[in-house]
């Protein structure tokens, strides 16, 4: 018995060969649906884009007034809350996150409402549905990233599936709950007055489980919302990618600003979801009838209206020069110096070019299955050798971009009387301060525990790249002992006086390139930006100082663009 308790249970692979079955079988369908969803997810994020800023912010303002009954100060919020993200050029991302919100609350609901109703009406279906939705409450948001990436990539799309599978749950719950609180009295009068089935569903229990259904409706929206970070992990475009930035490089000022965007469009999206049950409680001669050919008119101005804008969206969605180009990356400080530069001279050469932030893993598996272009980051043959090695075959490879000056490694300040990972004992509390769990960096720390015996008693405490920054920012100004994972080139050897430990044994890896990565067939699609991607090549000084200014708080476009200026002979050669 005890030695079947100790046997695995093989869940975990149970769980791959499923996903790895609907990969290979449902392919088609899933590329047609991300097709498909990207197409209408562009369509509506350049209709939105293509109104006016100002003119959009004035609309929803007087929406407001009229939806909350002339008072001023719900339409007061919105237009001091538009305006504060239009200034701090979040319009663009509100956007996007807009288009996610909307179709994903829109999908949940059509989903949701049937579900809700199904349950409401079986006791067998509530028996089977009602634990899928706890497992569906309680699973943490990010493991919906996985499958959502297997099934549809990167992008808006896996987003949205991301988001509804976390956020259908409580239009199900209440939806159901609402129909089974409806008096019973109530529903044996519809029976006996010879009502069917569908007639008692529409006449009675809907429009009294009516508050129910818009509180979920209105819970679901909220969750969607909460989504929006998390989602922005797999290239999803919007504010969330602000605050995961933020985050990542530890920018406290950058991340409070888009999370007040989030906060914004919280509020408003909430306060107007509640709106649209507000006459619920009224009574029939309260509620203004509206004459039928005036609910035409409105309705046909409306589509009308609806059908300009998505035209000059699908025209705008079409309206790059020479082609679009989408350039993967992570959020690591040379991985953003050196992807901003080459996308801002490609822009130059008259691309469209998106920058997709993602974490490393799923950088490489969406060069390697085309749903990017390139990827300038690959630190090659060390840190990133079992991403290459599992996927390097689909991938093109240009050549680094830096040869042989990248560095893993322990790094201390200079004021520490230490020279080798050989001579440490107990500093720093015999802790090292590492990166992103899943980092290569961290592998490589993790290696060099086990390669020097005299670490045998320390750990290796995993945090971010922008906390391990940080922690060494706030242990040299208190002159504390301080030991980090980090590598070269990174702006801190720049703005401190710090050093490599010496590394013997080799444990955090020898010299490394870092390089260029690129799609299959990107060199017959677009020949002219796959020799800019393979021309480029710079120096250590040049990506750490465009990582210094970035990090000094200068925005990475403006920080790139004068870089270029500063250099144009080297542009000349990779555009040439």
């Amino acid at each position: 018995m005890t030695d079947f308790l100790q046997q695995k249970i093989p869940i975990a692979q149970t769980i791959d060969l499923i996903v790895d079955w609907l990969t290979d079988h449902l392919s088609a369908l899933f590329n047609l649906l991300q097709v498909i969803g990207q197409n209408v997810m562009d369509v509506m994020t350049n209709t939105l884009s293509a109104i006016p800023a100002i003119f959009l912010i004035l609309l929803l303002t007087i929406a407001a007034y009229f939806v909350f009954n002339k008072k001023w100060q719900m339409p007061m919020f919105v237009l001091l809350g538009l305006v504060l993200i239009y200034n701090q050029n979040m319009w663009d991302d509100l956007m996007y996150t807009l288009t996610l919100v909307i179709i994903s609350s829109f999908i949940a609901i059509i989903l949701g409402v049937p579900a809700g109703i199904l349950m409401a009406k079986s006791d067998k279906a509530q028996l089977v549905i009602k634990p899928i939705l706890d497992v569906m409450q309680t699973m943490p948001s990010f493991v919906y990233l996985i499958p959502a990436v297997a099934f549809f990539g990167i992008g808006m799309v896996p987003g949205t599936f991301a988001s509804v599978i976390f956020a259908l749950p409580p239009t199900v719950r209440l939806t159901n709950l609402g129909i089974r609180q409806v008096d019973i009295e109530l529903k044996e009068a519809s029976d006996s007055l010879g009502g069917t089935a569908i007639q008692k569903l529409l006449k009675v229990e809907l429009p009294l489980a009516k508050g129910n259904i818009f509180a979920g409706i209105n819970q679901t929206t909220m969750m969607v919302l909460s989504m929006v970070v998390v989602a922005s992990m797999i290239g999803t475009p919007g504010l969330g990618q602000g605050v995961l930035a933020a985050v990542q490089r530890s920018q406290i000022g950058s991340g409070f600003v888009y999370g007040v965007g989030v906060v914004i469009l919280a509020i408003i999206m909430d306060r107007f979801t509640q709106s649209l049950n507000k006459n619920r409680d009224k009574a029939q001669s309260e509620i203004e009838v509206v004459p039928k050919k005036r609910k035409i008119f409105i309705g046909g101005i409306t589509a009308a209206v609806v059908v300009i804008l998505a035209i000059i969206g699908g025209l705008s969605q079409s309206g790059s020069n020479k082609g679009a180009i989408t350039l993967a990356y992570a959020e690591q400080d040379d991985q953003v110096a050196s992807t901003t530069v080459i996308a801002r001279v490609l822009e130059d050469q008259g691309y469209n070019v998106t920058m997709t932030a993602l974490d490393i893993p799923v950088t490489f598996e969406a060069v390697a299955n085309g749903q990017a272009d390139a990827m300038l980051g690959a630190w090659l043959p060390t840190t990133h050798k079992a991403n290459y090695a599992q996927l390097g075959d689909q991938l093109d490879n240009l050549g680094p971009s830096l040869d042989k000056q990248a560095q893993n490694g322990l790094v201390v300040p200079s004021y520490m009387d230490v020279d080798s990972i050989e001579d440490l004992t107990d500093e720093a509390d015999k802790t090292i301060t590492g990166v992103e769990p899943g980092a290569g960096n961290t592998a490589a720390a993790q290696a060099t525990l086990k390669t020097y015996p005299n670490l045998d008693d320390w750990q290796l405490t995993t945090s971010s790249a922008g906390a391990m920054t940080t922690q060494l920012e706030r242990a040299i100004s208190q002159k504390e002992e301080v030991v980090v994972s980090a590598w070269s080139p990174h702006w801190i050897f720049s703005r401190f006086d710090v050093k490599f430990l010496g590394d013997p044994e080799k444990g955090m890896g020898g010299a490394e390139s870092i390089v260029t990565l690129a799609r299959k067939g990107l060199k017959e699609d677009m020949p002219e930006a796959y020799q800019i991607l393979d021309n480029f090549e710079w120096e250590v000084e040049d990506i750490e100082s465009v990582m210094l200014e970035i990090e000094e708080g200068t925005d990475p476009e403006e920080a790139a663009q004068h870089w270029i200026d500063d250099h144009p002979e080297k542009v000349a050669e990779w555009v040439k």
